[in-house]
């Protein structure tokens, strides 16, 4: 097979994990790139705001890079796009409403007077270099304006589905395009790529406008005030949950950056349609009785510094949680959130809130494709090579089942990893290498600048504490003043006065130990008081707190 007549295909996210997708298309000297998004930090990243894929590969390539797409506006696909954008300034095209988020996103950043964003529709048909043309596919998921993706190449056709699922009856436009899918598959297409995220469950999505009708029944049997949690960008849930208040009379309200920012861009590309006098401020809360309000907020994954956390933990300026508050939480927990959200969930039991979730009652539906949807997709495009995405790895071993079970030959899947590179042509497809991946942590403004030494002292600081060793020594080393112990997160000193003493102790003697001898430069001082600092402490508490000697000079006569 010649080599002209491959197409590299190279996930650096997205596969083996939720979120962080971005996907690499490689043909001859020209790059296109599929989505650019971020993921949630875990609970071993203390203080870590973003996970964002390593896209050193692509700075390394970027003359060859022609262009970004956008399959839709949620943060595990555009979260990323300011960092991208910063190393590599191409076109970026997608939806409106995934430009319009995009927007917003780099007007925060500054970056957006010089970004190239064109918006498309479903069927658009974008050529952006001599070897690639990209064809936007109407698709149903939680936000409006998703789409799948055509990449067209002289190598074939790869269809990408990504995010969806099959709503005969979504809130927004029309049902995804099965049509269009079927011409593809009989004009024959060289490789699929499936969204994996709920290939372990049977049957098919439920449509969203279940999920309105149980709204409409729950708003009609209470007369509390309802607090809904729900995620920002699904504008699909918030326009239902503003439909059912609507018919209730009830005003509405918005808690939460996020949740103020998808409203307002969805509104202004008239996504939502919000009847006058409806929306209140939180600050006109008060002025209503609880059975004339809803309010709309984000804290649907129990994150620290969401709306809903806070007023759960009575740390909300504006709102408190009673026992005249119905909270319905329309959302399930992305993998690795249960127990923020369980944790947030029993507050507002605490508080005497009445709580409705998934668990209880149909109140979210699912974005994703079950199995009958994952076997419609792949039954109508018929690929020749079948490559599962986005999803943990049990989501794509599943989905790769069910490739096998539709008569896909196990040679013809490739259950890839992050970072490998797929070379697929008409005669053959395999992996031929790897490019470099992995996690870069943002953290505040920086990015990249916290690796695995600084999450090993932030964990070590959060579990054990730390203990601060002060002196000050003269010119000619001689012990000054000092040493002074500084206990935080450690023990509470008020009654361990004996162990801080004897801390005390054990630190002045290493230190005239170390002065006394020949190796006895300020690295020696250090290291030797940490060393037995360590192995004291260890052996009263068994218990390793971060030791942090710090050591003064000063100029006075002896």
């Amino acid at each position: 097979m010649a080599k002209k007549n491959k197409i590299k295909v190279i996930p650096l996210g997205g596969l083996g994990e939720i979120g962080k997708n971005l996907t690499v298309f490689e043909y001859g000297n020209e790059i296109i790139v599929l989505d650019c998004g971020m993921a949630f930090p875990d609970e071993d990243m203390p203080g870590v705001d973003a996970v964002i894929p390593d896209i050193t590969y692509l700075i390394k390539n970027q003359d060859k890079v022609k262009a970004l797409f956008i399959t839709h506006g949620h943060e595990d696909h555009i979260g990323c796009i300011p960092y991208f954008l910063n190393e590599i300034n191409v076109p970026v095209y997608g939806t409106r409403m995934a430009i319009g988020l995009i927007e917003q996103k780099l007007k925060e950043f500054g970056r957006l007077s010089v970004s190239k964003l064109n918006r498309v529709n479903a069927g658009d048909v974008i050529s952006v270099s001599k070897n690639f043309s990209v064809e936007f596919l109407r698709v149903n998921h939680s936000i409006s304006d998703a789409a799948g993706v055509a990449i067209k190449t002289p190598a074939g056709t790869i269809v990408h589905t990504g995010d969806f699922k099959i709503d005969c009856t979504p809130i927004q436009g029309t049902m995804i395009d099965l049509a269009r899918f079927g011409q593809l598959g009989t004009q024959g297409v060289l490789a699929l790529m499936s969204d994996s995220t709920n290939a372990e469950r049977p049957g098919y999505t439920m449509s969203e406008r279940t999920v309105g009708e149980k709204f409409d029944s729950i708003f009609e049997k209470t007369k509390k005030r309802i607090i809904v949690a729900t995620f920002a960008s699904n504008v699909d849930r918030v326009n239902q949950i503003i439909a059912a208040a609507v018919k209730h009379n009830r005003k509405v309200a918005v808690s939460g950056r996020s949740m103020i920012n998808i409203i307002e861009v969805a509104t202004s590309l008239g996504y939502l349609e919000i009847p006058k006098g409806t929306l209140i401020s939180l600050d006109e809360v008060r002025k209503y009785n609880n059975h004339q309000i809803v309010i709309i907020t984000t804290g649907s994954q129990g994150e620290p510094m969401s709306a809903l956390t806070r007023m759960a933990f009575s740390d909300h300026k504006k709102v408190e949680i009673t026992k005249d508050d119905l909270v319905i939480i329309s959302a399930s927990p992305i993998p690795g959130n249960e127990k923020p959200v369980s944790n947030v969930i029993n507050e507002l039991y605490r508080k005497g809130a009445e709580v409705i979730h998934q668990s209880l009652m149909e109140v979210h539906v699912s974005g994703h494709a079950c199995r009958e949807e994952l076997k419609i997709i792949m039954g109508l495009t018929k690929p020749k090579y079948f490559i599962p995405v986005h999803g943990e790895h049990r989501h794509l071993l599943k989905h790769s089942e069910l490739a096998r079970s539709m008569g896909i030959a196990d040679n013809k899947i490739f259950r890839l990893e992050n970072g490998q590179v797929l070379e697929l042509g008409m005669d053959e497809g395999k992996v031929t290498g790897s490019v470099p991946v992995g996690k870069v942590l943002v953290d505040g403004y920086g990015v990249g600048d916290v690796g695995n030494i600084v999450l090993r002292d932030r964990k070590n600081l959060s579990q054990n504490g730390i203990i601060i060793a002060s002196l000050t020594l003269s010119p000619k080393k001689k012990l000054v003043a000092g040493p002074d112990i500084i206990s935080r997160g450690f023990v509470y000193v008020r009654e361990n006065e004996d162990l801080m003493e004897a801390l005390k102790q054990v630190a002045e003697d290493s230190i005239n130990d170390t002065l006394r001898s020949k190796n006895n430069d300020w690295t020696s001082i250090k290291t030797n008081l940490r060393n037995a600092l360590g192995e004291f402490i260890y052996e009263k508490t068994k218990r390793k707190p971060m030791i942090l000697p710090i050591i003064q000079e000063v100029n006075i006569p002896e």
